[in-house]
């Protein structure tokens, strides 16, 4: 069996989405004709959608936030997480989270995460990522 041509006949056939569709028989799909109702995905393809996912965010924060590259690991770690979890545009209206960082305040800026709509929000996954920042101080 050829694997190249049933790919290719089936991405004629089936097409290729890169958002989620409804198919002819209604069943929530994505990709190519790959039916998430009926068998979701598999531990390796979310793993290989987190990895993208992350890079994805990296290049976000690299972007958006200067000196990100230089900042401790922890803190990258820290932002990575918020940029993944709420994205670039709303992570960055957290001014003065932001600043205390770039400052190298990182008591004040975890606990300027901590008194947020987010922390709210989130519960204990705020207290560990505001754990990274401060573990930089």
């Amino acid at each position: 069996m050829n694997l190249e041509n049933i790919k290719s006949t089936l991405t004629k056939h089936e097409g290729l989405r890169l958002d989620l569709y409804q198919c002819t028989a209604n069943a929530n799909t994505i990709g190519v004709g790959h039916n998430l109702d009926a068998k979701g995905i598999s531990p390796a393809v979310a793993a290989l959608m987190l990895e993208e996912d992350i890079q994805d965010a990296i290049v976000d924060l690299e972007k958006n936030i200067s000196g990100f590259e230089d900042m401790p690991e922890p803190v990258q770690e820290a932002l990575v997480n918020l940029c993944f979890n709420m994205g670039i545009p709303r992570l960055l209206q957290f001014k003065k989270t932001l600043a205390y960082i770039r400052e190298g305040k990182y008591k004040k800026a975890s606990n300027e995460l901590l008194d947020s709509r987010y922390a709210n929000q989130v519960g204990y996954r705020a207290v560990e990522v505001a754990q990274m920042i401060r573990s930089a101080a």
